[in-house]
């Protein structure tokens, strides 16, 4: 594969990796503000959804194209911007992990809510302030891989 291609795939796979949770984030948080079971169970629905389509097919693309750029270009693995971005890689995995789970979750007590007109319940505030605290360590780690990827610093420690 060429190096255009290859980078290419590696910025799309960013752009939708920070795009589609920026969207999530956006969508989530104000369908919780509106208050409306109906709402909440709607954008709920179609998060889990976008989460599998989108943000699932860039996290397995992501370090598939950077390992590949890595050896086309002829950088190396234990290059300090290169282990950190792995390191933030990494941990971005062990924040949206869990946040998949709450959202499956969240979504279905939205729905169920939704469909016997109850409200929802404090198991569903209780996720959502977790997937919300969540997402500010993932998101920022994010913006720091942009930069290590730009600049590429040689001494970062």
């Amino acid at each position: 594969m060429s190096y255009f291609v290859l980078k290419y795939l590696h910025i799309l796979g960013a752009c939708v990796l920070f795009g589609t949770g920026m969207g999530i984030a956006f969508f989530m948080f104000f369908a919780v503000r509106s208050k409306s079971v109906e709402v909440i169970a709607s954008v709920a629905s179609l998060v889990v959804l976008a989460d599998y389509i989108f943000t699932l097919t860039a996290v397995i693309v992501q370090p598939i194209t950077g390992a590949l750029l890595v050896l086309d270009v002829g950088y190396s693995f234990y290059d300090h911007w290169v282990l950190l971005s792995i390191a933030l890689y990494i941990f971005i995995g062990f924040c949206w992990i869990p946040v998949v789970f709450m959202q499956i979750e969240m979504k279905d007590l939205a729905l169920k809510a939704s469909g016997t007109s109850n409200a929802l319940p404090e198991r569903f505030h209780t996720l959502y302030r977790r997937w919300f605290i969540l997402g500010w360590p993932a998101f920022l780690s994010i913006m720091i891989i942009f930069v290590l990827m730009i600049e590429k610093p040689v001494e970062i420690f």
